[in-house]
């Protein structure tokens, strides 16, 4: 027979009492009352939970949720900006630009932008994002150059300018004086005066480039002075409509006193013939030759500053390097001599203060396209800060900046990266992490996601079909040598169909739902990832 021991009766009397209070009747806890622990409840019908899911996020400003502020939890990444995505690994939200960190938080010096990641990896993607951002605050987003036309629908959309250029599309006078002629006929006195020798500077710049892209070599010193001087005396001749390359062209063949004694040629064809024949042959080609049909006509449409504006060059074929390089740098001088002529305005009190952002899209384009076109570029940008522009140059890598053949142009274009305020690092290959990091100092955390980042897409065993790349969205934002913000962009469903640069690839139709489903689901992950936190 069983014999229960009075201590058998006490401990089930108190197990009776236990169960009665709701205590713990079991384990380590025997007794206590039950508590939520850091991973469950402790207690009855509790358990230990292995995997928790933190508190979704909510977001909003101090009028919408005033009965939380300031009681909230902050984001822990700076939230001054266009909303870009969030922050791989805290989920918290990140909000960029260059003109919102340097005007309004002070991160950087320069407003300046610079993004570096392979093909397909949705560079232009953070650029559309900015311009729809930017436009809300009132800013007027140019692409100066649209090489695959990835810009036009949003643009559109945006209800801003769209201008097509290439053969039989357009045309783009470098002599034509433009906004900055506009804007000279608005002021008086020095500064009329001193608008009008800039735009003289800037159309003999330009032509001398051109020269440059068709010739395939540098134009020399006394070459570019020449043309400067016979801009001047065409801009004095009265021709009743702006001049063109042709006219440019006559007058060096004309050869009146004032380009004569330039070249030491007072009186004597021969000797005047001689000298100006190389640059006369250079400057035919622009006239006569395949690109006579782009420059030397009139401008079919002139840019306009008070909405978004973008300049399809689509229709060029990528073959034809020489017209798209000389397009692509004639519009990005039409740009920046569209915005001078506006800062001019504006300190003049004749035009409301704007700020611009522009997107130099494709670098690689131009800068392969000609001996010293890189001094062109770094003289067209480098004064962005000073007339209220934020900037964005977007290549596929460092081997495009450090490939050029001549060593002083490698220099000055790692000068690019290296003055921007921002640096975005998507997805590349191990091979240039040493030269990266010698331009962007990075950790070898930091580098090893960038090379995560640029692994090829694999494919679904379920579908067949191929996988998202796994860089895709997914960004290093660098300012200086502060550590890198890792981040990965969301499209809302009214961005996807803009944001699609395959759609003339008929497999995509198909993807279309699939995007938008993988789009959906990253934000909801990203959600549940969040901290609380209100602006």
């Amino acid at each position: 027979m069983f014999r229960r021991s009075k201590k058998s009766d006490e401990t089930a009397g108190v197990g009776s009492a236990a169960a009665g209070e709701g205590l713990v009747l079991s384990g380590r806890n025997w007794g206590q009352v039950p508590r939520i622990g850091s991973r469950g409840m402790l207690g009855p019908g509790g358990g230990r939970v292995s995997y928790l899911d933190l508190p979704t996020e909510y977001r909003g400003t101090s009028r919408q949720v005033c009965g939380l502020w300031p009681y909230v939890v902050g984001a822990g990444t700076p939230m001054v900006g266009v909303p870009l995505g969030r922050n791989i690994i805290t989920g918290a939200t990140l909000c960029c630009d260059p003109i919102a960190w340097f005007e309004r938080a002070n991160l950087i010096s320069n407003p300046s932008m610079f993004t570096l990641a392979k093909p397909g990896l949705g560079k232009s993607t953070v650029n559309r994002r900015m311009i729809v951002g930017l436009d809300y605050r009132g800013t007027v987003s140019l692409v100066p150059g649209d090489t695959k036309g990835e810009y036009t629908a949003l643009m559109r959309a945006l209800g801003g300018q769209v201008i097509q250029l290439g053969r039989g599309m357009g045309a783009l006078n470098p002599l034509d004086l433009g906004e900055m002629g506009s804007a000279a006929s608005r002021l008086v006195g020095s500064a009329r005066y001193s608008l009008l020798q800039e735009a003289t500077g800037r159309r003999s710049t330009m032509v001398a480039a051109l020269i440059a892209i068709v010739r395939k070599s540098l134009i020399t010193g006394d070459e570019e002075a020449l043309l400067g001087r016979a801009i001047e005396l065409l801009d004095d001749t009265d021709l009743g409509r702006p001049p063109i390359l042709g006219d440019l062209a006559q007058l060096l063949k004309d050869g009146p006193e004032a380009l004569r004694r330039m070249v030491l040629a007072d009186g004597n064809d021969d000797k005047y013939r001689l000298a100006i024949e190389p640059l006369l042959k250079s400057l035919m080609s622009l006239v006569e030759g395949p690109l006579a049909n782009t420059f030397n006509r009139q401008t079919s449409e002139r840019l306009s500053l008070d909405r978004p504006v973008s300049i399809d060059l689509s229709s060029i074929p990528a073959s034809e390097k020489t017209l798209e390089g000389a397009v692509l740098l004639t519009c990005w001088a039409e740009a920046f001599a569209s915005i001078e002529a506006h800062d001019r305005l504006t300190a003049a009190g004749l035009e409301p203060r704007r700020n611009f952002f522009l997107v130099l899209d494709e670098l690689w384009r131009i800068l392969r396209a000609g001996v010293g076109l890189v001094d062109r570029v770094d003289e067209l940008t480098r004064l962005n800060r000073q007339i209220g522009i934020g900037q964005s140059m977007t290549t596929h890598s460092t081997a495009d900046l450090l490939s050029l053949p001549n060593p002083e142009d490698r220099e000055k274009a790692k000068g690019f990266v290296e003055r921007s305020g921002m640096v975005f690092l998507g997805g590349l290959p191990r091979a240039e992490m040493d030269a990266l990091n010698a331009i962007v100092p990075l950790s070898s955390r930091e580098r090893e996601l960038i090379v995560e980042w640029s692994i090829p897409p694999g494919i679904d065993n379920k579908t067949g079909k191929e996988m998202p790349p796994p860089g895709r969205g997914k960004f290093l934002v660098k300012a200086g040598a502060n550590a890198g913000i890792p981040i990965q962009t969301a499209l809302t469903s009214a961005e996807i169909k803009l944001n699609d640069t395959n759609e003339r690839w008929a497999n995509r139709i198909a993807d279309d739902d699939e995007d938008t489903a993988q789009v959906v689901d990253m934000s909801k992950r990203s959600a549940r990832t969040g901290a609380g936190a209100a602006r």
